[in-house]
């Protein structure tokens, strides 16, 4: 059996609205890190195409930096992300994050995996822990971003 987390919510957007929060460099710029650290769009490359490799730097607010790699591996809008990351550049070891969005009557089911091979359980603690801040602020966006959607519809 393969070691993941596994985090699931409800969020008050459409799936439409939770995939382009996830994947559009801005927002991911926004959510990435929560509100208190800075993903500055310079060190950023992230254009979710499958096969496609993306990194980003965050910015601390003590000013250190922590650099991140991956690769898109599915790309399916709304429906399905699947990605790689690291923290560890050099190190060609990436943990696989998969992100499935189910449409719902208040809006979408997000379930997110990710593996966690050799993690001890307070790293596991703290993976999920800082997913789960992040996911908060990806939902802000994602609702707000619906809201302005249905606005623009019923104009």
């Amino acid at each position: 059996m393969t070691e993941q987390i596994e985090i699931e919510r409800d969020i008050a957007a459409s799936p439409e609205a939770v995939f382009d929060a996830w994947t559009t460099p801005e927002s991911f710029a926004q959510w990435f890190g929560t509100r208190a650290v800075e993903v500055p769009t310079d060190r950023l490359d992230f254009v979710a195409e499958e096969g496609r490799p993306w990194s980003a730097t965050m910015v601390l607010p003590d000013g250190n930096t922590i650099d991140w790699t991956g690769e898109f591996r599915e790309v399916t809008r709304p429906a399905r992300l699947e990605f790689t990351i690291t923290d560890q550049p050099a190190d060609p070891a990436r943990a696989a994050v998969t992100v499935d969005l189910t449409e719902t009557d208040e809006g979408t089911h997000l379930l997110m995996t990710q593996e966690t091979p050799g993690f001890t359980e307070e790293q596991r603690e703290g993976l999920i822990g800082g997913w789960n801040a992040f996911l908060d602020v990806l939902a802000e966006i994602a609702e707000q971003n619906g809201d302005q959607d249905s606005s623009r519809e019923q104009d």
